[in-house]
């Protein structure tokens, strides 16, 4: 008899020890943060969600080059390395860095943004539409139909419906939108995927608005 193992191919550099609840633990914690995850305690949470912005161990590589990173307040040799990349990645030629996507949102939301002002997205996230919001501007969610029917197979619900952004797009014209987002994946949406096709779909769409 022969048998498959299975095994991640890697070896974990540090551990962070977690403390283990009961199933009626995590209930009175989630009573007593009124059902809000961003009100519940990290000490009582087992196994964290809530975001896939990088909070799992990081790599051999990954500690050597904070050991080996430049931190200077100006003209950080780390900092140009990165902007290289970014500017290699990108083709853009003037490079902003901010210390989370968050800040982000807040700067270019708040020059794009402003009252009467439309954002469409297959579904915002919520950080981007608090930024777009706080502006003054409307965010505006047109996933497609299949994503509300949680029983149903579908390859991609995270698309966007462009059917409906077609309509949005003739309705309010460029002047009117500050910006289509396609967020992909569909975090909002469940972290749904998005197509190839849908997000070429979408690109051409406002390619060719007036």
């Amino acid at each position: 008899m022969k048998f498959k193992t299975i095994f991640e191919p890697f070896k974990i550099k540090s551990v962070e020890p977690i403390s283990m609840s009961t199933e009626e633990e995590r209930t009175l914690s989630l009573e007593e943060a009124n059902y809000n995850p961003f009100q519940l305690h990290s000490k009582d949470v087992l196994i964290d969600f809530l975001t896939d912005s990088g909070t799992s161990a990081m790599s051999s590589k990954q500690w050597s080059a904070i050991m080996d990173g430049d931190e200077a307040y100006a003209g950080s040799k780390s900092w140009l390395k990165m902007e290289e990349e970014v500017k290699d990645l990108t083709g853009f030629e003037y490079i902003l860095p901010t210390h989370q996507g968050r800040a982000g949102e807040r700067i270019l939301y708040g020059y794009l943004g402003g009252k009467g002002k439309i954002f469409i997205s297959n579904t915002h996230f919520d950080t981007t539409r608090a930024n777009i919001e706080f502006s003054g501007a409307e965010a505006i969610d047109i996933p497609i139909a299949e994503s509300a029917e949680p029983m149903l197979s579908h390859p991609f619900k995270g698309n966007m419906d462009t059917d409906k952004l077609k309509e949005l797009l003739k309705k309010h014209g460029s002047k009117k939108i500050g910006a289509v987002i396609l967020t992909v994946t569909n975090n909002s949406g469940g972290g749904q995927p998005v197509s190839m096709k849908n997000a070429i779909e979408v690109s051409n769409l406002c390619k060719n608005l007036k």
